[in-house]
This record gives C-alpha cells, sequence and structure tokens, in this order.
C-alpha cells in the first residue's frame, strides 16, 4: 500500500526542488513547527536520503510569545528525530521598522541567510503553500502595489525555494498529521491586530462564500501569470536603463553616468519619452534607487513626480524623493543625486 495522498503531494513537491540541487549538497528546511513548515520537514527527510542530499532544519525563535525557547527546542529535537542534521533554533531580536509582521519577517530571514552560510546550504526550504500565496496577492492588491507585488512569491529566489506553493494549506495540514507529527498552532495566525491574519480568517472565507470555491487557486494563478509580465518587463527595462544612461555623454558604473558625486545618476530625456509607460517607470525607480533612495520608502507617488519630468515637463523644479535624493531636468538630461547637493 501506497503513502497517503497528501503526503504522496508534499513528497512529489520536495522531490522536484532537489532535482534543481546537486546531489551531496546541503538542504536546510526552516521549520517553525506549523503544519506547513512540519510536513515539509518530514517530506524533506524522506527524499533526501533517496536523493543523495543532506538534509537539516532551523527554527527561528522570534522571542516574542512567552514559552517560545521551549517550543523552539521541541521543534529542534522533532527535526532531529526525522533525521535532519544539523537540526538547530536561532533566537533572534525583532526590531519595529515597517510594523511587527515586517520586522519579524527581516529578523527570520536574516536569520536563515546566516546559518545557510554558516552551514554553507545551497538552499533553504519554506513552507508556503498556495493559500498564503493567495494571501499575499490581496495583501498587494490592497496596498495599490503594481504587478511586482501582485506577482506574489516567487518559487525560487536565490537560495530560498517554495516546493509547496503549489498546494493548498488543508493538504499540507493532513500531510503533516499523516506523517505522525504533532503542529504547533500559531496564535498569532489567527489574531486580529495581523492585517494576513484578517485576510486568512475573514476575507479569503467571505470570497469563497460569495464567488465560489477555488478562489485561493485563481489568485495564486494570476500571482504566476503576472509574475511572467512582470520578470519580461524587468528585463525590458534593465536594456532601457542602459541604453538612457549611455545615450549622450559616456556612462560609468554600468550605465549609471556619475556626475562627480557616488550615486549620482543621468538618464537621456530623448530615450525615456520613448518607452512605453510601465517599462519608462521601472527604469525612473531603478535609478532613484541607485541614487540612495530606500526602496522601501519609494512609492509610486514619487515615480509618478519623476515621470513628470519627462512626459508632463513644464519647467518644474525638482523632485524631493526619500533617502534625501532629488531628481531635476537639465539639458535634456534627467539626473539624480543627493538633495543637499547644489549641482548635481
Amino acid at each position: 500500500m501506497g503513502p497517503d495522498p497528501a503526503v504522496a503531494a508534499v513528497r512529489l513537491a520536495v522531490r522536484g526542488a532537489l532535482r534543481e540541487i546537486d546531489a551531496g549538497d546541503l538542504v536546510l528546511v526552516a521549520c517553525s513547527g506549523g503544519a506547513d513548515s512540519l510536513a515539509l520537514a518530514g517530506a524533506l527527510a524522506f527524499e533526501a536520503t533517496r536523493s543523495g542530499h543532506r538534509a537539516g532544519g532551523v527554527t527561528v525563535d522570534h522571542g516574542l510569545q512567552e514559552g517560545s525557547a521551549e517550543r523552539a527546542a521541541e521543534v529542534v529535537r522533532t527535526m532531529t528525530r526525522l533525521g535532519l542534521e544539523p537540526a538547530e533554533a536561532v533566537r533572534v531580536t525583532v526590531g519595529t521598522s515597517g510594523g511587527p509582521e515586517a520586522a519579524a519577517r527581516d529578523a527570520r530571514y536574516a536569520a536563515l541567510a546566516d546559518a545557510a552560510a554558516r552551514h554553507r546550504a545551497t538552499a533553504v526550504l519554506l513552507g508556503h503553500t498556495l493559500d498564503d500565496q493567495a494571501e499575499t496577492v490581496l495583501l498587494g492588491l490592497a496596498r495599490g502595489s503594481g504587478a511586482r507585488s501582485l506577482a506574489g512569491m516567487p518559487r525560487s529566489a536565490g537560495r530560498y525555494r517554495r516546493p509547496l506553493l503549489g498546494l493548498d494549506r488543508d493538504l499540507v495540514r493532513r500531510a503533516c498529521l499523516a506523517m505522525g507529527l504533532d503542529p504547533w498552532d500559531d496564535p498569532h495566525n489567527g489574531d486580529p491586530a495581523f492585517v494576513r491574519a484578517r485576510i486568512r480568517r475573514d476575507v479569503l472565507p467571505l470570497l469563497e462564500e460569495e464567488l465560489g470555491r477555488g478562489v485561493a487557486g485563481a489568485l495564486a494563478r494570476t500571482a504566476r501569470m503576472l509574475r511572467d509580465d512582470a520578470d519580461a518587463l524587468d528585463a525590458w527595462a534593465d536594456r532601457a536603463f542602459q541604453e538612457a544612461a549611455t545615450d549622450g555623454e559616456a556612462a560609468t558604473d554600468g550605465g549609471a553616468e556619475t556626475g562627480g558625486g557616488a550615486g549620482e545618476i543621468a538618464l537621456s530625456v530623448e530615450v525615456l519619452a520613448g518607452l512605453p509607460r510601465a517599462v519608462r517607470t521601472r527604469v525612473l525607480r531603478r535609478a532613484a534607487i541607485a541614487a540612495g533612495s530606500p526602496p522601501g520608502t519609494l512609492a509610486a507617488v514619487h515615480v509618478d513626480a519623476v515621470d513628470a519630468l519627462v512626459t508632463a515637463w513644464r519647467g518644474q523644479s525638482r523632485v524631493d524623493l526619500p533617502g534625501r535624493v532629488q531628481a531635476l531636468r537639465r539639458y535634456e538630461k534627467l539626473l539624480f543625486g543627493p538633495s543637499e547637493s547644489s549641482e548635481i
């Protein structure tokens, strides 16, 4: 008799991820102790012995709840029983930048990156499911984000892999239980103080009730298609940035013209004006970031104001951008540089 169908589906997903990684390499699983990551850990332990990979696990203790250290220690014991080596808990300090959810995520990814570097792991598996992807798309939609945000989480990005992104949460939980694992349900996942928890508890169920089943899957498919579109537009913007930066005067530093100060960028207005808006705004955003504007605070309203220097030029003064960066138009060039400079 074969394995439980849910277990088989999770194992198959992990098997596909391991095919992209050389045999003998170390693969870590990020395991919180929840059903999704426990099922992923169990599947990795099973598949790695058959594929010739080394498999380990890391659990991150955010220290935000009473008893978190004890729970982290229990997760380590579970990973060890599964045969994962190394199996460790990493304690982090969560800051406040960007709100509690973003700060916890930043601390977690920093800890995972450090663990991967220390153990020389090729990849880190994350337990995000199709439902997580749907929630991410709804968050981006509510914030009025562009295609890149609505594209959701990538299946693969750098060292990170999300093998379960095509499987729904209920199936993955069934797989966890069928493996004989005892998941921990984080109370934060149901806490209405967190936006994602409200989407999970209230918004998605309401959409399913009003629009019919399959909304989460439809949102995940939309994300996949938008990711293809965003990747193509980003590639076009890469080429356009180089063309705009090298038009006219000589350019340095990979296409960014230096004007006497680090981080100063000059782009051809003529080249920019000939681009579709979807490509041009990507180029402008890239130039602003290259000049020192923080990506997390550079919003669409800032990019729109810079775009007006190209498409609706009426002699406007400079546009101030986050990070003490400014953009201004001069001699058919769009210039980006430190706002404290009198000349850029």
